[in-house]
């Protein structure tokens, strides 16, 4: 079949141009979080516009519909049966969709980005609302591109975690949500110590020790980069191409667990196929399991104590002023402490999942039209008194923390619940295949960790759906019982480990 072989490899090349369009955006993101001056977001809103509009007019020419029609459907247990089915995906959905109207939600994405940060600076939510209305109406547009469904936020859902439904992660937040609830008024009022946490803590201090982890995880300087930003996030342009982030507070440690997830996140995108790197394929499964492997790293290596067997003593060496006196039981328990708080990225593993639910429901009222965006802060506050316990002082610790609805990120918050339930599903595996895992940890030896994600879970790319992944990795879908059981075993005796 010559004609198939030959209209395969057209298809290929094409997408692989695609793929490097898709990452040039994301180095010209990266580097307007990290590097570009403030002033400069009006010429990166232009270009990173221009790339979208390339990009959409590449992915929905004739010429692609035409391939796909020639190679037809192949073997899809195969690596190129696969390629086709995601191609084909990628392709029809695209075509529904008007290039002016990519370009815009681009443009506007960064533009309200630059608003958002001035505004979170000086906690001021009116400053960037028009930019949010601005970004929610895009959205809307978006959606009406597509044939009526009975639940439109089903399709911003899928473009982070596909053949998903709103309708099935309402199912599984709502069993989390009934255990949570219970648990965290039984876990509030606890006494643990954890004010060594806050404080004074030199961001230089920080920074070595960011650095220290990293490369004890798995950080060659020759691949990676960290730097400094507003909001922690992971991107670049390739698996030897891996630029990870976090944010430095100097009035506490924390910041130190932001690092270890964008870890998570850049190791899976550095083990992602390389064979097939260039191909929708070989990239990420979905939003849902990239975040699984951030919390791991976060939550599963990060808060136990095996992994602080081994670092704590090097935390005591960062910090002298801060730790003197605080045992290493102490620091477990502190670092684990169960307290509902302000801001979801430092929130404990408990409450967490509270933060995230609150944002996936906050964002199906505004798009079904039953909260307006400038109600949004007086919403927000509200739900969080009710689902935490806490109240918000003001719009920068509340509606205004998180940057992904300034990016234009509606549909992602779920994401990050659904891969917490998913990690704790993997770890079980893991432990299950390593089964002297702990005393790896304990002696800072991290390589059986790495090279099992790395089969089972990273090299899968996009071959698969993201419960079929999980299904190969683990022998099951997205269950969340492992993770209630996970956090009972952990919490519900009030032990730290």
């Amino acid at each position: 079949m010559p004609a198939v072989a030959d209209a395969l490899t057209q298809l290929k090349e094409r997408f692989a141009r695609i793929t490097d369009l898709e990452r040039i955006s994301r180095v010209l993101s990266w580097d307007q979080q990290t590097m570009m001056p403030p002033a400069g977001w009006r010429h990166r809103g232009e270009h990173l516009a221009t790339v979208r509009r390339i990009h959409h007019e590449t992915l929905t020419a004739d010429e692609i519909g035409r391939l796909l029609d020639e190679v037809g459907e192949l073997d899809p247990e195969s690596d190129d049966g696969a390629f086709v089915r995601l191609a084909r995906r990628d392709y029809e959905k695209a075509v529904k969709v008007p290039t002016e109207l990519r370009a815009e939600m681009t443009l506007t994405a960064t533009e309200a980005r630059t608003i958002w940060v001035k505004a979170r600076a000086e906690s001021n939510f009116e400053l960037f609302r028009p930019a949010l209305e601005r970004t929610y109406d895009l959205r809307s547009q978006y959606i009406d591109c597509f044939d009526p469904i009975e639940e439109p936020y089903d399709i911003l859902l899928d473009d982070f975690e596909p053949d998903t439904t709103t309708a099935s992660v309402t199912e599984v937040f709502a069993e989390l949500k009934a255990e949570l609830l219970p648990l965290i008024a039984e876990l509030k009022d606890e006494e643990v110590d954890d004010s060594f946490l806050t404080g004074t803590f030199p961001i230089d201090a920080q920074e070595r020790l960011a650095k220290e982890v990293v490369a004890l995880f798995g950080f060659r300087t020759d691949t990676w980069r960290l730097d400094p930003t507003e909001h922690p996030f992971a991107s670049g342009a390739g698996v030897d191409d891996i630029r990870i982030t976090t944010h430095y507070d100097p009035e506490t440690m924390k910041s130190f667990f932001s690092t270890m997830h964008e870890y998570g996140h850049g190791l899976y995108s550095h083990q992602l196929p390389r064979h097939l790197e260039r191909l929708p394929i070989g990239g990420p499964c979905s939003l849902g399991i990239h975040e699984s492997q951030s919390r791991m790293w976060e939550n599963l290596v990060g808060r136990s104590r095996p992994f602080w067997e081994f670092f704590y003593p090097r935390a005591q060496e960062a910090f002298p002023e801060q730790l003197r006196g605080v045992e290493l039981d102490g620091f477990l328990a502190g670092i684990n402490r169960v307290k509902p708080s302000l801001i979801r990225i430092k929130a404990d593993e408990v409450t967490y999942g509270m933060h995230v639910i609150l944002r996936f429901e906050l964002e199906q009222d505004i798009i079904h039209g039953r909260v307006a965006v400038p109600d949004l802060p007086e919403v927000w506050n509200e739900r969080m008194h009710e689902y935490l316990g806490v109240d918000v002082p003001n719009d920068a610790q509340g509606v205004l923390q998180d940057t992904h609805w300034a990016s234009g990120s509606i549909g992602y918050f779920s994401t990050y619940l659904l891969g917490t339930v998913m990690s704790v599903q993997i770890w079980q595996k893991i432990v299950e295949d390593v089964p002297d895992l702990e005393e790896q940890i304990e002696r800072g030896d991290f390589a059986a960790l790495r090279a099992w994600l790395g089969e089972h879970v990273h090299s899968l790319g996009r071959k698969f759906p993201p419960q079929e992944t999980l299904r190969r990795a683990t022998g099951s879908t997205i269950d969340p019982k492992p993770y209630i059981a996970y956090l009972r075993a952990k919490y519900g005796a009030g032990v730290a480990a």
